[in-house]
């Protein structure tokens, strides 16, 4: 008889035909309280984050006086220790047991610096307060992941992580079109629209603390000393692996969505318009999002994956082969889609394929993986760019793209070997 630990192991492939989810407001009423909860606490942080961030640079440059160099070594920084500090918040969540605590605390520390912004004396005091900020997104980062595949339903993953990066995305594109609503409104004060960023911070908060559940850890779910070990490390499994190995290739392919706004810089979009490029993407991102998991939830978590990775492709042609402003928009809203496609779904298949215990660890040997090539992809673009111009840098992650694409097959096989190694256990 399959234990409630095997049965947490069912991948989307797995779930009967009957209780697989439909793409209906049936499947969103399905769905834990505490996935719509999770949902909303990362839209509020993201319209708080988003608010600061869309105006920052400018903040640094103009009010600080801080080079552009040191703009761009404090950005890069404050990614790199955010990957690096989910992989001992993922490992940590699995030695206690507990995923909210570090999850409440990550957060808190986000919500805490949020006050700084608008208060800080010295450019020394933003750059801490940008570090910390960071240094919250790691330890949230990988618990809340695996939360979520604690308390979704197996055959609902899939939609439990679209929805949360649904929502998540809708607080990405809100958060700069308020703060360009407050920036009117308040007459360019940005210390005082820093302050209006505050609130949804702490909002987010009170959301998490109050209305997401610590699930209760199963009898037999065994316990693990040394997360980080090579021993627990080799029990995540060649199925894991492999995700993480596609992951890790297509994101070299997905470098940073700052050379987005310079190709629509590049092909003439008015300067007060820019922030308008990042806006487009994350619409479409939030729009594709949802439907993308309740569809792998159907048993087709790499076709979908698949699709995602095609439109990256067509997405870096259509910048390449587009001309003018109408490839620019054409390329934002296929890369937009092409996000809600692959986001959610590499997330799934790492719920899918870890086992429950070592999730936290998963995810954040992902991120970890994950932030090191969206770092490396960020520096091989921007020699691209500046040695062939825009079209050597998309057609390269096209080709990249293509590459993570033909991983897909071995990775099928993978996951086949595991589901047949699973029944077997549970037989």
């Amino acid at each position: 008889m399959p234990s409630r630990n095997d049965a947490a192991k069912l991948t989307g492939a797995q779930i009967s035909k009957t209780e697989k989810p439909m793409l209906d407001r049936a499947t969103l009423r399905r769905l834990p309280p505490g996935i719509w909860a999770l949902g909303l606490v990362s839209l509020w942080m993201d319209i708080s984050s988003e608010m600061i961030h869309a105006l920052l640079p400018v903040y640094l440059v103009t009010y600080m006086g801080a080079s552009m160099l040191t703009v761009g070594f404090i950005e890069g920084l404050a990614e790199a220790i955010a990957s690096i500090t989910k992989v001992f918040s993922g490992a940590l969540s699995d030695w206690l047991g507990k995923r909210k605590v570090l999850a409440v605390i990550g957060y808190g520390l986000a919500a805490l610096t949020k006050p700084i912004f608008p208060l800080a004396p010295t450019l020394g005091w933003l750059i801490g307060a940008r570090f910390i900020d960071r240094v919250g997104k790691g330890i949230r980062g990988a618990p809340r992941d695996a939360l979520i595949a604690d308390i979704s339903p197996p055959g609902l993953r899939g939609a439990s992580y679209g929805l949360r990066q649904t929502l998540d995305t809708v607080g990405a594109f809100l958060g700069p079109v308020i703060a360009v609503l407050l920036m009117w409104l308040t007459a360019d004060n940005i210390p005082l629209v820093f302050w209006f960023a505050v609130i949804p911070a702490f909002i987010s908060v009170f959301l998490l603390v109050t209305f997401v559940p610590e699930p209760e850890r199963p009898a037999d779910l065994p316990t693990v000393k040394s997360p980080l070990s090579y021993r627990e490390l080799k029990r995540l499994g060649g199925a894991f692996w492999w995700v993480v190995a596609v992951a890790s290739v297509f994101t070299l392919a997905r470098f940073s969505e700052a050379f987005l706004i310079l190709k629509a810089d590049a092909e003439g979009t008015p300067t007060g318009l820019i922030p308008i490029v990042l806006v487009v993407m994350n619409v479409f991102y939030a729009i594709a999002a949802y439907p993308a998991g309740v569809l792998s939830d159907n048993g087709t978590r790499l076709r979908v994956l698949a699709v995602g990775m095609v439109l990256l492709i067509a997405a870096d042609l259509a910048f390449v082969l587009i001309p003018g402003l109408t490839g620019v928009f054409v390329g934002l809203a296929i890369w937009g889609v092409h996000m809600g496609f692959t986001q959610g779904v590499f997330s799934s298949l790492v719920a899918d394929t870890a086992p429950a215990e070592l999730r936290g660890t998963a995810f954040g040997m992902l991120n970890l993986m994950t932030g090191v090539m969206i770092l490396l992809a960020s520096v091989i673009a921007g020699i691209l760019w500046d040695s062939v111009g825009p079209q050597g840098t998309f057609l390269a992650g096209a080709a990249l793209a293509a590459l993570a694409l033909s991983g897909v097959m071995p990775l099928r096989r993978a996951l086949h070997n595991q589901k047949i190694k699973q029944q077997d256990i549970a037989g």
